[in-house]
């Protein structure tokens, strides 16, 4: 398969790439689709990382700070639960990344976009950043409406990404966003169900 944008750009660092996709990602985007990253560079040095900054918020929230239930205090998950919560979050954050990834691909040409597996991996996994920080807002007063409008503006930063790294027609890009977030929540439902049972299983 032809990568029609190999060889042009090194990636940034970390917190570098974090600021400029939350910053500028319209900017960002052209830099992000130049870059000739494989999927084990952006794994080690971008999704795992940040991924794993999810699931230690998810386990900070449900083993240490605890989760407040009105008329019942505050509840909180035994610590050996919680990292195994943690970490089938994690290995499931990894999973489903990639398949997001080869939904961006496959749905492609029903936009009039071209088909590039790394590019849509690449798509994938930095549109995902403000969900991935939100996750560090639950802490804040009103942190639940932060999480959200981080997650909305996940969606806003994906719509300005797929006419840059799919080559999508711009007035294209809408649909394609909706089908993929669409996509992206059915599976968000069916690893959030694997995950339970999965943490229930080796709680047990």
């Amino acid at each position: 398969m032809n990568y029609p944008y190999a060889g042009a750009a090194p990636l940034p660092g970390l917190i570098e790439r974090i600021r400029r996709i939350v910053l500028s990602p319209r900017t960002e985007w052209t830099a992000i689709a130049a870059e000739s990253t494989s999927v084990g560079q952006l794994y080690a040095r971008y999704v795992m990382p940040m991924a794993g900054f999810a699931a230690a918020m998810c386990f900070i929230r449900m083993s240490v700070v605890g989760v407040d239930v009105p008329l019942g205090g505050t509840i909180r998950t035994p610590l050996a639960s919680g990292i195994v919560a943690s970490l089938v979050t994690f290995l499931l954050g990894l999973i489903g990344l990639f398949l997001v990834g080869l939904i961006i691909n496959m749905l492609a040409p029903t936009y009039s976009g071209r088909r590039n597996e790394r590019q849509a991996l690449k798509t994938a996994a930095y549109a995902l950043t403000p969900a991935w920080l939100g996750t560090a807002l639950t802490f804040l007063p009103f942190g639940s409406v932060l999480q959200l409008l981080a997650g909305l503006y996940g969606i806003y930063v994906l719509h300005l990404g797929l006419p840059v790294t799919m080559r999508t027609p711009r007035d294209k890009a809408a649909g394609y966003t909706t089908t993929v977030v669409v996509c992206t929540v059915l599976v968000g439902i069916l690893f959030a169900v694997a995950g339970s049972l999965l943490g229930a299983a080796a709680g047990s």
